[in-house]
């Protein structure tokens, strides 16, 4: 018998020159910055655990291992303004631990918390509302002089790339 996935969810925020070293800031807040992230859709598989965790808890591999994940980010420069980033999850109501994930960014917390609600609607509904809301992370900054960015990652999996990396 094999483990269960366990997915970790974990949220940053940070402050750089520019917005992408902003993300990567955050990134490094959440516990993730030194992986290659591969972007997934929103499906929680069977039998997963979802836990919510610091950074210094994330998953942990080498310099630029994949970390296929799913993740919300957000990012601003004008002064004054906020970023939010959020993630909630549902569970099927069958105990098999299957689910789902939405990811939302925003301008305001309650843009974003409104958006994670509407999406885990309707994305029941599609399947025959058979989900129930299990949890939600958000996390913001506020843009004072360098740009901002706010994220939240859900880590599914690490992989090393070993003699896939052209192997010769």
């Amino acid at each position: 018998m094999t483990d269960p996935l366990t997915i970790r969810v974990s949220a940053g925020a940070g402050t750089g020159q520019t917005t992408l070293a902003a993300f990567d800031a955050a990134l490094a807040v959440a516990g993730v910055s030194d992986f290659n992230l591969v972007r997934l859709s929103s499906i929680i598989p069977p039998g997963s655990r979802v836990l919510e965790v610091d950074g210094d808890d994330q998953v942990r591999g080498d310099h630029g291992d994949a970390l296929y994940c799913v993740y919300a980010r957000a990012d601003t420069s004008l002064p004054g303004h906020e970023a939010w980033a959020g993630i909630a999850w549902s569970r099927r109501e069958d105990g098999s631990g299957a689910g789902l994930f939405v990811e939302h960014a925003g301008p305001s917390r309650e843009q974003v918390s409104k958006d994670l609600t509407h999406s885990l609607e309707d994305l029941s509904a599609t399947r025959g509302g058979s989900y129930r809301p299990e949890g939600r992370r958000l996390v913001s900054i506020t843009c004072d002089t360098q740009p901002v960015a706010a994220v939240v990652i859900a880590s599914f999996l690490r992989t090393g790339w070993g003699a896939a990396a052209g192997g010769h």
